[in-house]
């Protein structure tokens, strides 16, 4: 029974089923891509889920005070824009 599934994945990946064109390639590696992300994309969520249930609340609520304070820092820092006082050569 395993000989027989390991030649029928052996079969999909060997040269017979090699794509044609340029094209093709590029759709099925677009294809495997978007599989490998939405695989990661699962792990991470499930990597989420078990940190956040391993906290305590009042780490939980530590956790989102200063994501969010780094969230509003990035945001002053965005708004300030290109020039930034504190990078000037003067202070140094």
């Amino acid at each position: 029974m395993f000989g027989t599934l390991n030649l029928v994945a052996c079969r999909s990946t060997g040269p017979g089923n090699a794509p044609s064109s340029v094209e093709e390639a590029e759709k099925q590696l677009a294809k495997k891509h978007k599989k490998e992300a939405k695989a990661s994309k699962r792990e991470m969520k499930k990597a989420k889920k078990a940190f956040w249930k391993l906290q305590t609340k009042e780490a939980k609520k530590r956790i989102k005070k200063s994501e969010k304070a780094q969230r509003k820092a990035a945001r002053k820092k965005k708004k300030q824009g290109a020039y930034d006082w504190q990078d000037q050569e003067r202070w140094n």
